[in-house]
């Protein structure tokens, strides 16, 4: 079982399902790929690199069996060609997606108003916002259909607690991106419920990943963490049993068009 998870998974309860994951490199998407790895998925993981090295989370540690049934790719979301050039190999690399978890993103700096210039918020929007579009009509038609009430696929995005706070000052691109795939996924719920595909988000609170080693202070950080109700600031772990249950019917299927939040009660609404 892979550490930090403390659901009760069985082993082996993912094998032969096909997951895709995309921003799988390092942080939640690291954590999540190597999840449905340990439990027996195939997973085609982008990763933004052309080749894993040693210290990539997504990478260290796995086993010759976890390797085999692990195909990583590469592309910069940034660049709409790119991501539909991206969906496009992973359809060619297999016919059925049971899982789709969108997790690519980040800040790219704060930057407050007053400083914001037409490339820094293309930039931010094209990666967080437009590539979930993108994702989606790429994927589309390799996702799994529910057929004889059996169900279909499960769509899970990755947002963030900024969608619903607004966030720090200088991310307010960012917040309002996230905002996007939030209400993209509640959207998506409702159009797709009839083929039996499930659409959701996790909206992860304040989680030490390089995102907020890099966007974050110290300072600001403790101070974060000594105003979270459960004491700490989250790890990628934390959240992964999040995707786990979204990714199963059994456990959830009767929920779409949600917004899990992920964040140690930082946000309660």
């Amino acid at each position: 079982m892979p550490q930090g998870i403390g659901l009760p998974f069985a082993e082996g309860c993912f094998e032969g399902w096909n997951i895709a994951v995309t921003g799988a490199r390092r942080g939640i998407g690291a954590a999540v790929a190597r999840a449905f790895l340990a439990l027996g998925a195939n997973v085609f993981a982008h990763a933004g690199v052309t080749e894993l090295k040693s210290g990539d989370p997504l990478a260290d540690g796995l086993g010759a069996d976890e390797r085999g049934r692990l195909k990583v790719f590469t592309a910069n979301l940034e660049d709409e060609s790119e991501t539909a050039q991206l969906a496009a190999e992973i359809s060619a690399a297999t016919p059925r997606i049971d899982v789709l978890v969108h997790n690519a993103g980040t800040m790219h700096g704060r930057v407050m108003t007053s400083d914001m210039t037409p490339a820094h918020y293309h930039r931010v929007s094209d990666l967080n916002a437009a590539s979930t579009v993108a994702m989606m009509h790429g994927l589309l038609p390799a996702l799994a259909r529910g057929v004889d009430n059996k169900p279909g696929a499960s769509v899970i995005f990755t947002s963030s607690i900024s969608a619903r706070t607004g966030g720090s000052p200088g991310s307010s691109v960012y917040s309002a991106a996230k905002a996007f795939v939030s209400a993209y996924a509640r959207s998506l719920a409702r159009e797709l419920a009839p083929e039996g595909i499930r659409v959701n988000a996790i909206s992860p609170g304040t989680i030490m990943t390089d995102f907020h080693r890099r966007y974050s202070t110290e300072e600001k950080l403790a101070a974060t963490a000594k105003a979270i109700p459960l004491g700490r600031l989250g790890t990628p772990e934390d959240c992964v049993g999040a995707y786990l249950f979204l990714a199963r019917a059994d456990l959830s299927g009767y929920v779409t068009g949600q917004t899990i939040e992920v964040n140690g009660g930082q946000f309660m609404g």
